[in-house]
């Protein structure tokens, strides 16, 4: 069947748009898995002192990509961290996650991440997770 004159540039379109889709479909997943990956590095590294949505012995950790350094209400930091004044993004997130010192020198976290590869999917999922709220 042919299909009619006037159907043909929404049939176009509606191939386009399909193609597209199954184009960017393997990305997506990609993205999940990545942000599966970290979400279970999380989860391994950082629980034990830190939670998303409520203080332990660290801050939470809900929200912190974009938000300024000590700065969550009801958490005791320490002097340094206190008056650090940036904001957590990428390149501090990743300084931060390989030697805490370099970044603030009086603070109380003592871990490090040494593989840059877990360093990065830990960040990516801290940054989804604050873009998603």
């Amino acid at each position: 069947m042919i299909p009619h004159k006037s159907t043909k540039p929404a049939l176009d379109s509606l191939l386009a748009a399909i193609a597209l889709i199954l184009m960017l479909a393997p990305a997506m997943s990609n993205a999940a898995d990545d942000t599966q990956v970290g979400r279970q590095l999380f989860e391994k590294r950082c629980t034990g002192c830190h939670a998303l949505d409520r203080n332990k012995e660290g801050p939470r950790l809900g929200g912190v990509y974009g938000r300024k350094v000590g700065s969550v209400q009801g958490f005791g930091y320490s002097a340094g961290m206190k008056s650090a004044g940036f904001t957590w993004d990428d390149s501090h997130l990743e300084r931060w996650l390989s030697d805490t010192d370099s970044v603030v020198p009086d603070n109380n976290m003592d871990f490090h991440l040494a593989s840059a590869q877990e360093r990065a999917a830990v960040i990516r999922y801290l940054k989804a997770l604050s873009t998603t709220r």
